[in-house]
């Protein structure tokens, strides 16, 4: 269990570091998912899970939404 512990919270600090690196936001989002979801096993392996179900529909949601507003504002020609 300490290992997979700590596997997540290498996965979350590599997505952390994947959205703040990367310039294009199509590959920001990949990190952006990775990392939360690293985040949310991480919470559920502390024994919160309600919590984790709040930050994966909140977090994730909002964020989601964001990605998709900027890709389309990228993709227009005008």
């Amino acid at each position: 269990m300490m290992k997979f512990v700590l596997f997540l919270g290498f996965m979350f600090v590599l997505g952390g570091l994947a959205v703040s690196s990367n310039p294009s936001p199509y590959y920001g989002v990949v990190g952006l998912v990775m990392a939360s979801i690293a985040g949310c096993g991480w919470l559920v392996s502390l024994g919160v899970s309600f919590v984790s179900l709040v930050l994966v529909m909140v977090y994730l949601g909002g964020m989601l939404v964001v990605f998709v507003y900027s890709v389309s504002l990228v993709a227009d020609p005008y």
